[in-house]
């Protein structure tokens, strides 16, 4: 029987991938009261039991402690049952983005900063983030996309490793990307803005495309940028990162960087053993 143990960051995406695992054919159970986890595994792990793929969705909430579900983990550990760890984590400032836009309640700070209690799960969640057997970082995944990387660890059985990587297009006029671990710049290739027909179009219209892809330049950049990437990979994934961060910038990052973005994506996902995807912080600017 597989087992798992859905968890992460209150707004990381925990809810979704239940939902996910549960249309993939796994018997879900969300919100269980720690004081009846060991009954739980003790029930779907009956030799008749004819549950073969169980999720069990954990989460900080005001009237456990998490601390228990953790310590009640490790006993199962101890007593010989088998069972994976899947994590859902997300930036600090896209999990605040996410409960504001919903207007929700942190389970930690319902009286108090958002800030504040975001902050205070991350240190009670460490614990069991170490002990994760799978980590993945929703701050840029679409939901098609967590779809695909949940279904390829946990109904495709492919091998994982714990990198997720975002191929992210910017404008250097907005700045670069805090957060970026490379970035490269392709404001040496012909910009778009100035020929007629293509400014007020972006690297997603394919005519944006043809034009910025049609320089031979732009292919000889693109085709070493991703021969290093494929050398740079493993040894991250060797290393133990679990997430990278491409930034790719043009002037404005409407036109180029939107465009090689795009590209190095597609390139890079052709039979990518790790999470990618594509991300345009600046697309949609209003370019001055």
């Amino acid at each position: 029987m597989r087992f798992v143990i859905v968890t992460g960051m209150s707004g990381g995406g925990r809810r979704t991938a239940m939902k996910m695992l549960e249309d993939a054919g796994y018997y879900c159970v969300d919100n269980l009261p720690v004081s009846l986890i060991d009954k739980f595994v003790e029930l779907i792990t009956m030799p008749k039991s004819e549950i073969t793929q169980v999720a069990l969705g954990l989460d900080v909430r005001a009237d456990q402690n998490f601390e228990d579900a953790t310590q009640r983990l490790q006993e199962l550990r101890e007593k010989g049952y088998s069972f994976e760890i899947l994590f859902l984590d997300a930036e600090e400032s896209v999990l605040i983005k996410r409960y504001k836009e919903t207007r929700r309640v942190h389970p930690l700070s319902p009286e108090g900063r958002l800030e504040e209690g975001v902050r205070r799960e991350k240190q009670v969640m460490e614990r069991i983030r170490r002990q994760a057997d799978y980590v993945i970082d929703t701050s840029n995944l679409l939901t098609r996309e967590l779809k695909e990387e949940l279904y390829r660890i946990f109904v495709d059985n492919k091998e994982y490793n714990s990198l997720m990587v975002t191929v992210m297009s910017f404008g250097f006029k907005y700045g670069i990307p805090a957060d970026a671990d490379l970035v490269f710049d392709v404001r040496f290739l012909p910009n778009p803005f100035y020929v007629e027909g293509l400014k007020s179009k972006t690297g997603n219209d394919r005519e944006v495309q043809d034009y910025v892809m049609s320089f031979e330049e732009s292919e000889t950049f693109l085709e070493k940028l991703v021969d290093m990437l494929h050398f740079l990979i493993p040894n991250y994934v060797k290393e133990g990162k679990y997430r990278l961060i491409i930034g790719i910038g043009c002037t404005g990052g409407q036109h180029r960087s939107v465009t090689l973005a795009n590209q190095l994506y597609r390139r890079l996902k052709e039979g990518a053993d790790f999470g990618i995807t594509v991300y345009h912080r600046d697309c949609g600017q209003t370019t001055l």
